[in-house]
């Protein structure tokens, strides 16, 4: 099964603010990066959380990219307007949309996120949140 990390699952893994999304997203990483696919939008974000909100160097985020070892979806302008629409359609952001049509596109059956409803599904893709206190 191939799924698709948002954002949130990588930066937590630097957030020492937040020990128990720490320790998960650690965890969820250690058990599943082998099958896990990102996009260019979330190393982007990543190296945005890191220098920006966890008060990392940029080499210290250049170092955290160039050691992720993950199959990546580039984006192009096809992309955009996919998640433009689906955007439209499902009142996401336009951000949250280009994660989902990522994952749609790289054929992920899940989208582990904690910024969408956990346990919907979207353009046959089914969003989990793993940092979900039940673990469901």
């Amino acid at each position: 099964m191939t799924v698709f990390f948002d954002t949130n699952l990588l930066a937590y893994q630097f957030d020492d603010a937040e020990p128990t999304r720490q320790a998960r997203a650690r965890q969820v990483f250690l058990e599943s990066a082998s099958e896990a696919v990102v996009s260019t939008q979330v190393l982007l974000e990543l190296h945005a959380v890191l220098t920006r909100k966890l008060g990392r160097s940029r080499a210290q985020a250049r170092q955290v990219l160039d050691a992720l070892e993950l199959d990546v979806v580039p984006a192009d302008a096809s992309l955009v307007r996919r998640a433009a629409r689906t955007a439209d359609e499902h009142a996401l952001s336009i951000f949250d949309a280009m994660v989902l049509e990522a994952a749609v596109l790289a054929g992920c059956s899940e989208l582990w996120t904690e910024d969408l409803s956990h346990g919907s599904s979207l353009r046959g893709v089914r969003v989990v949140n793993p940092f979900r206190a039940d673990g469901q």
